[in-house]
C-alpha cells in the first residue's frame, strides 16, 4: 500500500477509522525529509492493514503543522485513537519507528 497523503479536509477521519496513524510532516525542499522518504513507503508497506502511514506536507497544509506543533521537519507523529501517544523529529533509522508502532498496536 502506498503512503496516503493527507489533506487538512480528510485528515480527522482518516485518523480516526485508524487503529493507529503514523503521520510524516514534510516538506518537497527538505532534505532529511526525503531520506527519511523511503522508511516511510517501507513502514506502509510492512504495517498495511494494522496502521495508517500517512504524510502531511506542511507547505500545502500549515493548519495541520500548527495544530501539532510541528516546528522542525521532518517530524514523525503517532497517534492512537485520534490522539497523539508519541512524536519524533529528524532521520532515524527504521527500527525505531517499528519500536513505537509495535509498542502502540
Amino acid at each position: 500500500m502506498a503512503v496516503v497523503h493527507l489533506k487538512t479536509a480528510e485528515f480527522e477521519s482518516a485518523v480516526a477509522a485508524a487503529p493507529l496513524a503514523v503521520v510524516d510532516f514534510w516538506a518537497s525542499w527538505c532534505g532529511p525529509c526525503k531520506m527519511l522518504g523511503s522508511v516511510i513507503e517501507e513502514l506502509s508497506n510492512e504495517y498495511e492493514g494494522r496502521a495508517l502511514v500517512a504524510k502531511v506536507n506542511v507547505d500545502e497544509e500549515p493548519d495541520l503543522a500548527r495544530q501539532f506543533g510541528v516546528m522542525s521537519i521532518p517530524t514523525v507523529v503517532y497517534l492512537k485513537n485520534g490522539q497523539e501517544v508519541d512524536r519524533s523529529v529528524g532521520v532515524q533509522p527504521a527500527d525505531a519507528f517499528r519500536t513505537v508502532i509495535d509498542d502502540n498496536l
